[in-house]
């Protein structure tokens, strides 16, 4: 019955059967051989972050590379024949914007600028601002909640020039709405000029609002328009309806219209417009003036006369020419490849809908959901939905599945995803019941926008989107559904029959578009459908002899990691410094642009061995097959006469010095790409972030990611190593029975023996020798753990079963700070077989 049931689930996730839910698909010729085409370096990933950005095409890219081979591009500003033919070509760009938004010139410009959310502070530093006074009432700054951040920021500015603020309700729109404005009872009409922000489409759920609500404010029909007296212009952010969808100004002439084109083409990043209306842009009012932007201007007096054309008053110094002009070979692979925004919209709409429908039917063995959908609509309408699904997982008894826990397991698969608040606070609590409260105290529990925390006291912080874009294949829904059912599916999996049918039958409705849309249905599945049950997540217990102070362990392994994401060298005594272990970590390799590179990126990294001896002051590099290389521990050369740079760790800005160029050929030979060695400038000083709040005073940090030292316990290895075996789709199993290989993945500085698995948890503090270790936290792990440091291969495993077996919390290990530092000059040392004792301190809040 069950392999019965995983057919049925398999046949459900066929191309026959999307075609039965949806029945556009593809630009007439065959969509795999548009990716193989234009997409190679997508090959095995499944992409699913095009609300994030969208890809470039490869032709796209030659294009534009032919044609700056070709040309000549000089300043627009001079008047050479090289300047001309820029300033005629960014012309024919900006003409080009108009026409693909179907608008012209007449009715308005094109403000190039550095991104969207330039645009809108654009908007933000020169509306015509009034505060109130006697003679009139002052403006209103109006902005739905479900608003990007980058739109709800204007009322910084806003509030600067006394301005009130509304921040309305979706459905408040229409709810109090007015057949016809507020009448001034013979008063001269008012003409104060209010702004009512609003997008097109939720760059959270992909919720679509009516284009109608411009005219509808602006003739001051609509809430809040018609509850107050002037002018109201409209701004439309359609940063994320122009990926997928069709705009046509002209029967929705927005005041202000904002975008970002990489979201349309993939290519370039850092560029975008304000496309404003150009009777309004007379309104407008600029104070500073830059490059090109002035008629004339006296330097000993303040006279200033800013050019009489909308573009050049708002554009100050040069712009972007050269990216300007790649739009051109945007839009032309963009015709090319779909034939029109229509068709994208109509392709990438059915692949949201079908992943849609089967996701929310997904139930857990119990009849529970899967998913629980944050949308207002059940995708039936193109006009209300677009090319986005936002949602959390939930497991079988209802709980939410951390955001952060569901990223680290796409990314294992390849599949790439975007967690949560998506810049849209205003969404994020509506959908996740967050309320205003929730989000202070979040804060104060350390959550910050854009971080991994995705759970505070069991409540979500966050949640998950999938985003289609116009090389979307059927193939991506597929592995996505699949990815969920085998990772977060208590089995057997249950489909809720009803809504399947109710879903799938159900016609989309007549579109607000000139086009007609049908769905071809099919009948109703007969039997309730499952998936073949995988090893039930069991989650350890502790005893409560294991928890008590004083309970005795044993240090059995010690390793320093003297090159970040190189092999670990082990040793069986070692030296504690300022940082940690001595020389732990004070080195990594960074590409030739001096980013970090790890073993996610390059896991050949950990074939590299380090080899530090002390007596000689040396740390050498060796790997199978090349002779090795040999830098100074310390080098005595004065700072200034070497080569210093700043990066990043963890988001943490650090300064460090070049190792030389012997061993940067070194490592460029053996990894195939330009590369460097650094190192820790000794005078820098950066503090640990993590569990600040327990420590008694600042931890300093080598190029560690979290902590100074990660202790790990074979119990925990053991139990992790048993629940692998008695998967029977692990790859790779014979790799499982090694445990020291098995060990070196989770890269602990110390390992010690144990007695019940994860009890390493819920300690406080441990003595390790003499040595006294407070403990700051658990180790969140990611698929770093799958790089196999023998052989450099990557493995779903030991993350997949690692969620398992702890219930979708991916921590293993716990970080250690070293609190004889603190109050103590004496070199400490460690060695192997070394008791380690652990506490627990009551008061000590766990994790």
């Amino acid at each position: 019955m069950e392999t019965q049931s995983s057919q049925d689930f398999q046949d459900l996730c066929t191309f026959e059967s999307f075609k039965s839910f949806w029945s556009y698909y593809g630009y007439g010729v065959d969509q795999q051989e548009l990716i193989d085409r234009e997409f190679k370096r997508i090959k095995g990933i499944t992409y699913l972050d095009h609300a994030g950005t969208t890809l470039f095409p490869e032709s796209q890219i030659k294009e534009f590379y032919d044609d700056i081979s070709r040309n000549v591009y000089g300043n627009p500003h001079s008047h050479n024949p090289s300047s001309r033919l820029t300033h005629d070509t960014v012309e024919s760009v900006r003409y080009r914007i108009l026409e693909h938004f179907n608008t012209c010139p007449e009715e308005y410009s094109v403000i190039f600028t550095s991104g969207c959310t330039a645009a809108l502070k654009l908007v933000a530093d020169t509306f015509p601002w009034k505060a109130v006074s006697n003679e009139e009432p002052g403006s209103q700054f109006c902005y739905l909640t479900d608003n990007h951040t980058s739109v709800v920021g204007i009322r910084g500015v806003a509030a600067l020039q006394g301005v009130g603020t509304i921040s309305v309700l979706p459905h408040e729109v229409e709810a109090r709405a007015k057949k016809t404005p507020t009448q001034t009872n013979g008063v001269e009409e008012c003409s104060t000029p209010h702004l009512f922000c609003y997008p097109a489409q939720s760059n959270f759920s992909g919720r679509k609002y009516p284009l109608s609500y411009v005219k509808g404010i602006q003739s001051q029909q609509l809430y809040p328009a018609c509850e107050h007296h002037g002018r109201w212009f409209v701004l439309l952010d359609a940063a994320c309806f122009v990926s997928c969808s069709p705009l046509d100004l002209s029967q929705y002439p927005a005041d202000f219209v904002p975008i970002s084109f990489y979201k349309m083409f993939g290519f370039p990043t850092g560029l975008g417009a304000l496309l404003v209306r150009n009777e309004t842009a007379e309104f407008l009012r600029k104070s500073y003036f830059g490059g090109g932007t002035a008629a004339a201007y006296l330097v000993a007096e303040n006279y200033f006369v800013p050019k009489p054309n909308v573009v050049s008053r708002f554009e100050d110094g040069t712009i972007s020419f050269l990216d300007i002009i790649s739009l051109h070979h945007g839009f032309e692979m963009l015709q090319k490849l779909t034939g029109s925004m229509l068709n994208i919209q109509l392709h990438t709409f059915g692949l949201a809908r079908y992943t849609h429908i089967i996701l929310s039917c997904l139930c857990h063995s119990n009849g529970r959901p899967v998913a629980q959908i944050h949308c207002d609509n059940d995708f039936q309408n193109i006009a209300e939905q677009g090319a986005i699904l936002n949602f959390s997982l939930l497991d079988c008894h209802g709980r939410t599945v951390g955001y952060s826990q569901v990223d680290k397991m796409a990314s294992l698969f390849n599949i790439h995803i975007r967690t949560g608040c998506f810049c849209n606070t205003g969404a994020c609590q509506h959908y996740l019941a967050i309320s205003n409260q929730n989000v202070k105290s979040n804060l104060h529990a350390g959550h910050v926008c854009g971080d991994n925390i995705d759970l505070v006291e069991g409540r979500p912080t966050g949640s998950i989107r999938v985003s289609f874009g116009y090389m979307s294949s059927f193939e991506d829904c597929q592995n996505f559904l699949r990815f969920v059912v085998n990772c977060f599916v208590d089995k057997p999996l249950i489909l809720d029959q009803k809504r399947l049918t109710k879903l799938k039958s159900a016609a989309p409705k007549e579109s607000s578009a000139s086009y007609h849309l049908t769905l071809i249905t099919n009948g109703q599945l007969e039997h309730e459908q499952v998936i073949t049950p995988s090893p039930e997540r069991i989650t350890p217990s502790v005893s409560k002899e294991a928890k008590d102070n004083g309970i005795s362990h044993t240090l059995t392994n010690l390793f320093i990691y003297p090159v970040k994401s190189c092999a670990s060298f082990e040793v069986t005594e070692w030296p504690l410094g300022p940082q940690g272990l001595l020389y732990d970590r004070l080195w990594m390799v960074v590409n030739e642009n001096g980013v970090c590179l790890s073993q996610k990126r390059e896991p050949k990294l950990c074939l590299i061995r380090p080899i530090i001896c002390l007596a000689s002051n040396t740390l050498q590099l060796q790997v199978s097959g090349m002779e090795a290389v040999t830098v100074p521990l310390e080098n005595n050369l004065e700072i200034s006469d070497l080569r210093t740079s700043q990066t990043k760790v963890c988001g943490d800005r650090v300064q460090t010095v070049d190792c030389g160029e012997e061993v940067s050929a070194w490592l460029t030979e053996f990894l195939g790409k330009p590369c460097r060695l650094i190192r820790q400038r000794p005078e820098f000083l950066r503090d640990m972030k993590f569990g600040r709040e327990k420590a008694c005073c600042p931890t300093a940090l080598s190029l560690v990611n979290e902590a100074q030292f990660l202790l790990i316990s074979r119990a925990s290895v053991s139990f992790l190593q048993d629940h692998i075996a008695n998967r029977h789709d692990s790859e790779n199993e014979g790799t499982w029975s090694d445990k020291e290989r098995l060990i070196q993945r989770f890269r602990a500085n110390l390992v010690i023996s144990g007695q019940e698995p994860f009890e390493e948890d819920d300690w406080s503090y441990l003595t390790v020798g003499g040595t006294q270790f407070q403990v700051m936290g658990r180790c969140g792990r990611c698929q770093m753990i799958g790089v196999d440091q023998k052989s450099a291969t990557k493995t779903q495993e030991p993350l997949r079963s690692l969620s398992e077996c702890r219930s979708g919390r991916v921590t293993f290990g716990v970080y250690l700070a070293h609190q004889s530092a603190w109050n103590s000059t004496a070199v400490s040392i460690l060695s192997v077989g070394d008791r380690v004792i652990p506490r627990i301190s009551e008061s000590t809040e766990k994790l």
